[in-house]
């Protein structure tokens, strides 16, 4: 076997046996090599787990923040929540406990809206207004706890967006205008006690930038609440993209701004990130803006995806990033020479991101890639999406191996990186 690539150690290897080859029986090396060009995708073997480590501790969370609140057991949710954020407690992938527990906890009330209101219709007796009533009737109770004041804000968040979903501004209907910035001036009204800079807590913070998605705060209240909360849990990357969201000229924002608020992020988390903050900052901005894209210090950004790497090799992050390079920079040309330059520099990263660091497949993260990221889709069929994803992501890495493959190669990604077994 050739080893393709030389990753960093990772502790003791166990490398995967390769499934032991069948005789050929008759077919001549012509034929196999012709069996390869036409398949790519049937030369690699690659560990897929279902579910994944970072889809069952996700789970788990989300689940027991559902499983209290469903139970009324709101002092023991909200100890577990303040546990959770006081350890700053995440999964391997550095997703927050507490925000888990507490989406977990909201997670009835909202989807009773969305599916009130998944045709856009809602009946006469959906019910709209009485889940979220339940649950200011318990912050009454509480004596409006900041932690729960923020689980019913993040609540109402959630279903304004429900109300204001994917359509342009200009074609939004006006009743769901008038619950979208009902819901979010309700939340404003629940979080206006807490002053976040008295509080270290990552969950009052996240909070109030979630207000931010009614579009009426300026770029300098975006960045210094969402500087509040970077600082407080540096480790979590969501906020840094939020941000660069927040900040993206799509969203009256601009490209100097966002540079600027990315550099200033990189060097406030530079012992956690080393350059990776300026890479997550502007991560989701850089499919849809051009001057964005055209005006990206590359070198800075690619220096940010090793950091990232270095710093947080979970295998969540690996396929997050290569399928981010791979399908969705890879995939969009706008004919901005400029801007089709950089992705195409940012497209190229897939390569040694996969060859380094990649020893599993995880389908989901490529199908959601496939998508462009998007929070609001619906699916039908999680198993179906698992499946495209997968499919995709096998014809994403035959393309990266196509050399080798020619060759008659058989590639097999072990824990210390893929290898090139002659067939």
């Amino acid at each position: 076997m050739l080893l393709l690539s030389r990753p960093a150690k990772r502790g003791l290897a166990s490398v995967r046996r390769s499934q032991p080859r069948l005789p050929a029986r008759g077919r001549d090396h012509g034929s196999r090599r012709a069996a390869h060009l036409a398949h790519p995708e049937h030369r690699l073997t690659i560990a897929c787990p279902s579910p994944t480590e970072e889809d069952t501790a996700g789970d788990r969370h989300q689940a027991r923040g559902q499983f209290l609140a469903r139970q009324e057991r709101w002092e023991d949710l909200l100890a577990e929540i303040r546990t959770a954020e006081t350890e700053r407690q995440s999964t391997p992938a550095a997703m927050p406990v507490a925000d888990l527990l507490s989406c977990g906890a909201r997670a009835d009330v909202v989807l009773a809206v969305e599916h009130a209101l998944f045709d856009g219709r809602p009946a006469p007796d959906a019910p709209l207004l009485s889940g979220i009533e339940a649950l200011q009737a318990v912050l009454a109770e509480t004596g409006h706890d900041m932690h729960l004041s923020a689980i019913v804000a993040q609540a109402h968040v959630d279903i304004a967006w429900a109300w204001r979903g994917t359509v342009r501004d200009r074609e939004l209907p006006a009743r769901n205008r008038a619950a979208a910035t009902a819901h979010f001036d309700r939340a404003r009204h629940l979080l206006r006690p807490f002053d976040a800079r008295h509080h270290a807590s990552p969950t009052l913070a996240l909070a109030r930038c979630a207000l931010h998605g009614a579009g009426s705060s300026s770029l300098d209240q975006i960045a210094d609440d969402y500087a509040r909360l970077i600082d407080l849990d540096p480790h979590t990357p969501g906020p840094m993209r939020a941000l660069g969201t927040h900040l993206s000229p799509r969203r009256a924002g601009s490209p100097a701004r966002l540079e600027l608020e990315a550099r200033r992020t990189a060097a406030r988390t530079q012992d956690v990130w080393g350059a990776g903050a300026y890479a997550w900052v502007m991560f989701d901005v850089l499919c849809s803006d051009d001057d964005t894209c055209a005006q990206l210090d590359v070198q800075f950004f690619v220096d940010g995806l090793h950091d990232i790497l270095t710093r947080s090799p979970h295998q969540y992050t690996v396929n997050l990033l290569a399928a981010y390079c791979a399908n969705i920079i890879g995939g969009t040309r706008t004919g901005h020479d400029a801007a089709d330059q950089t992705r195409a520099l940012i497209a190229d990263c897939a390569d040694w991101i996969v060859r380094t660091h990649m020893t599993e497949l995880h389908p989901l993260i490529w199908a959601h890639a496939a998508t462009g990221f998007d929070n609001t889709l619906r699916v039908r069929s999680a198993r179906g999406l698992a499946a495209a994803g997968q499919a995709d992501a096998l014809r994403t890495l035959a393309g990266l191996f196509r050399r080798e493959i020619a060759q008659g190669h058989h590639i097999i990604f072990t824990d210390d990186g893929p290898l090139a077994e002659a067939v």
